[in-house]
């Protein structure tokens, strides 16, 4: 390893907080690391040296076994509701070296996910096998070609020994890239150890590293609270409107930077279903689609009875800014839901029944069981929608409803259809396109496919050159989709 490789510039601030938050503990090497993915462009807009990185060097750094310069490992203690039930938790397998200081001065975390065992793995192995980190190295990166806020992948290696599950399976570390790794678990960690001053150093490392603009508020606790909202009630809308299903929102993986953070059991809709689940741990629904809104606010609860100390001294009156705070959660949800709604609708006046408009669409496609992705991109298809208008009477009288609707706004088509390529994209992660790229890659060490599916879902407001094959929906005889955690 040669000193000063890489172009790394690290700091610890979330060191500094009190030792209840965390514990230094180094990755433990791995046998032989080799890059299955590195995220060279990635990389660079880090402010790293992709081209120096991109060497057995940089895979010993990303595999665990060597360190790089100015890194101080620690896992995180944090705790969570997982499925409703209280626990407390922190990083079994994933170590925090550091975080990267970018060319433009952001801070982001640099975090090895199957870095071996910490002080939190709960007689785990602190391990991770290589199908579910490269699931979520493709849709986080999926996620942030589509323009919603992610935590990003900027390598898998492979580790050269098996990971033990109900089966052997190859083992890797993923390294993740994110704004922070504080959770609403985080929160509840220091509220279930009654550590008020803790939590006063937490709240306050919070609002410093991500809403530094309600530091100068008179009641910044309460301001930085309504910003989490914010940020989560435009997360969510986001989410429901490229159909993307989380899978396991679980309070220990909720960012508190409002990221889309912890890719497990999660997948994308193809027939419009509001109940869909795919989670094979989610025997209840619990986190299904159309439950994705309702459980940001039981999360966002949590964390307002974790803050509410902070919001006055008087009780009665912190849980009533808290129940009014969560109360405007919905209605900012609503709030950025039809918006991004107009958009794909290629609406951008308001009027009072615009959300009539779009959930009569999505009745329609529920019955029909419409492709959700396909039939937004078909809408900027002139023919295609009018055709299909005159085929199917439900549809056609909609779609009467929706061409006066966009009379009304007097602009020219050809803007309405630009805003609505923009708004919806023509590629999403397809299940079984997934599935195809995660098996080729782990069981016969065959790229090709995942290499082409990255490839497409880096441009996914492409609606020129839509490679057919991840266009289209999993075949009809597919039979039900089923994701796994991978831990």
């Amino acid at each position: 390893m040669v000193k000063g490789m890489g172009g790394w510039r690290l700091e610890h601030t979330y060191a500094a907080l009190p030792p209840l938050f965390h514990t230094r503990v180094a990755p433990t090497p791995v046998a032989t690391p080799e890059y299955v993915v590195f995220n060279a462009p990635l990389a660079t807009a880090l402010g790293l040296d992709a081209v120096a990185l991109d060497s057995a060097d940089g895979a010993a750094i990303f595999g665990g076994n060597a360190l790089p310069d100015g890194a101080s490992p620690l896992a995180q203690a944090y705790a969570g509701h997982q499925f409703g039930h209280f626990t407390g938790l922190g990083d079994g397998r994933a170590i925090l070296l550091g975080e990267q200081i970018t060319p433009d001065g952001r801070r982001v975390d640099i975090q090895l996910k199957g870095g071996g065992p910490t002080p939190y793995s709960r007689r785990g192995d602190g391990r991770a096998a290589l199908g579910p980190m490269l699931r979520e190295l493709v849709i986080s990166e999926a996620m942030h070609a589509l323009g919603i806020p992610t935590s990003r992948s900027l390598a898998v290696v492979s580790t050269g020994e098996p990971v033990y599950r109900e089966r052997p399976l190859p083992g890797a570390v993923l390294t993740r890239v994110a704004a922070s790794h504080l959770r609403v678990g985080t929160f509840e960690w220091v509220a279930a150890h009654r550590d008020t001053p803790a939590l006063v150093a937490l709240a306050d490392y919070a609002i410093q590293r991500h809403y530094p603009e309600v530091a100068a508020d008179a009641t910044p606790y309460r301001a930085f609270f309504a910003a989490v909202v914010e940020r989560q009630a435009r997360l969510i809308a986001q989410w429901q409107c490229v159909g993307f299903i989380h899978g396991v929102m679980n309070t220990d993986n909720m960012s508190i930077a409002g990221e889309t953070i912890d890719y497990g059991p999660c997948a994308f809709m193809d027939a419009y279903d509001p109940d869909t689940v795919f989670s094979s741990i989610d025997s209840g629904g619990r986190y299904r689609y159309a439950h994705q809104l309702g459980i940001a606010q039981w999360n966002l609860t949590r964390l307002a009875e974790a803050l509410l100390p902070l919001f006055s001294d008087d009780e009665g009156a912190a849980v009533t800014f808290a129940q009014e705070a969560l109360t405007r959660f919905r209605d900012r949800f609503h709030a950025y839901w039809l918006d991004l709604m107009r958009g794909k609708l290629g609406l951008v006046t308001a009027e009072p029944d615009d959300a009539a408009l779009a959930d009569a669409l999505l009745a329609w496609m529920q019955q029909t069981r419409a492709d959700f992705t396909n039939t937004f991109r078909m809408l900027a298809r002139v023919d295609d929608v009018s055709a299909l208008a005159g085929a199917d009477t439900a549809f056609g009288a909609w779609y009467a409803q929706w061409q006066a609707r966009l009379a009304r706004e007097a602009r020219p088509l050809a803007d309405a259809v630009a805003l609505m390529q923009a708004s919806s994209p023509a590629i999403i992660p397809r299940n079984h396109k997934v599935e195809e790229a995660l098996t080729a890659a782990a069981e016969r060490a065959d790229m090709a496919p995942l290499e082409r599916l990255l490839a497409a879902l880096a441009r996914p407001f492409d609606h020129v050159n839509v490679p057919p094959e991840f266009a289209s929906p999993a075949p009809e005889d597919a039979g039900p989709y089923r994701t796994f955690c991978g831990t």
